[in-house]
């Protein structure tokens, strides 16, 4: 009987964590420019308002009942330290996405690193959102940026779980797929206010299998800079 106590409140337990991790404090700035604070579900069951059209939910607080948004009535929306902005789906790239679809702003500098929808189901590079509140690894793909929010970006909410791939570019219109290829001209473009960082990435100690080892290298680098 005890036994049986303890499994039920570890599945309440559960259930509960899970329900207050669907909702999360952010806000979102709408394609007027006009910000609003609340709470978002980032990765919201059912049909799109718009079709061809990524959404996320929105309530005040909790006696509101959510409205949906879909990407086109936005520019950008964050969670926490997140924030996500509204790209269209690139061309001459793989993209799994909507038409109009969401991507994470990685790495906020002159080129700019997203993550967004890769090559979807079938294959090829990307990687897919990981239990721990990071991304992690996905079959074929490569490693992810710890740290995130966890989220499925993209996701229908009925458990279709797109890969995730890196893309660059000065905005979202630019935006182009980060390869093995390119990966070492393209990060030491990004990361080239950092000149031993560029070295590293020369030097080959960094490739797609350890970007998050990188990027987390990065900050910490320009972060003791600026305290200078």
């Amino acid at each position: 009987m005890k036994n049986c106590c303890l499994a039920l409140l570890l599945i309440i337990g559960t259930t509960l964590t899970a329900s207050a991790q669907k909702w999360q404090a952010g806000s979102f700035t709408d394609s007027k420019g006009i910000r609003q604070t609340g709470f978002i579900n980032p990765n919201p069951k059912g049909k799109s308002p718009v079709k061809e059209e990524a959404f996320i939910e929105y309530k005040l607080d909790d006696k509101m009942n959510p409205i949906k948004l879909s990407a086109g009535e936005l520019r950008s929306f964050t969670i926490g330290r997140d924030s996500f902005v509204v790209a269209h789906a690139p061309g001459n790239t793989m993209w799994a996405g909507k038409e109009f679809d969401f991507v994470r702003v990685v790495l906020n500098e002159e080129i700019k690193l997203y993550t967004g929808k890769g090559a979807g189901k079938s294959g090829g590079f990307g990687i897919r959102p990981g239990l721990s509140g990071g991304f992690g690894m996905d079959s074929g793909g490569y490693g992810g940026v710890g740290g995130g929010v966890g989220i499925s970006l993209g996701g229908n909410g009925n458990g279709d779980r797109q890969k995730i791939a890196y893309y660059f570019g000065a905005n979202t219109a630019e935006m182009m797929m980060l390869t093995p290829i390119n990966f070492n001209d393209i990060m030491s473009d990004i990361m080239g206010d950092e000149p031993e960082v560029v070295n590293l990435i020369q030097q080959n100690k960094f490739n797609l299998n350890n970007i998050d080892k990188l990027i987390e290298y990065f900050n910490k680098v320009k972060t003791s800079h600026q305290q200078q």
